[in-house]
């Protein structure tokens, strides 16, 4: 079953306009990669985490969203182990800060209002030949498959696990890499019969 990604409540950061916080997501995103001190980058987290709480988002939801990320949160983390145990742990706060972000702004922002607003902001590059409609259609449709995707790897994992391979990357890689692909192939089909573009 897909989740929706948008959580209905009122509060703060529900209110502040879509192209704010995509503003406020490339900002932070820029500035957790220039900063080399942990405890700054921890400070920046704990802040990203305490907008769930102002956003009235339940900790169950806030834990959801760090889940996709955390097969590549652990592969980063032990190669950046290989550099010493600091640089695995600047790797870890950078990326649980952008997939927190990114998640907060997904769960308070409506997709349609968040796409709306970037292909406004994307109108001037019209003259050099991008067309912030196409743009627009490749995100919502990029988010619109994060959980769709999701459910595939789970449901690879349970087919593997019945197997006793769960364990085994490639088995469980293989096939959602494959189910991935026919997918893009249908959409593909789908918006080529809808003469888009």
């Amino acid at each position: 079953m897909t989740a929706a990604l948008y959580v209905d409540r009122d509060s703060v950061v529900h209110r502040v306009p879509p192209g704010g916080k995509l503003v406020a997501l490339v900002a932070v995103g820029t500035a957790v990669f220039l900063v080399g001190d942990w405890r700054i980058l921890a400070g920046i987290l704990t802040a990203v985490v305490v907008l769930y709480r102002c956003a009235r988002v339940p900790w169950q939801v806030m834990l959801r969203s760090l889940c996709p990320a955390l097969v590549s949160m652990i592969f980063v983390v032990v190669a950046g182990l290989l550099d010493g145990w600091l640089t695995a742990a600047l790797v870890a706060l950078r990326l649980a800060t952008l997939v927190l972000l990114a998640g907060v702004i997904t769960l308070t922002t409506h997709t349609s209002a968040m796409l709306e607003s970037l292909e406004r902001a994307l109108r001037p590059l019209r003259r050099a030949g991008v067309n912030p409609a196409k743009v627009s259609l490749a995100l919502s449709l990029a988010l619109r498959f994060i959980p769709v995707i999701a459910q595939i790897v789970l449901e690879v994992r349970e087919a593997q696990r019945v197997r006793g391979m769960e364990r085994n990357l490639f088995a469980v890689a293989l096939p959602v890499v494959i189910r991935t692909l026919r997918m893009a192939d249908d959409i593909a089909d789908a918006v080529d019969a809808r003469s888009f573009g």
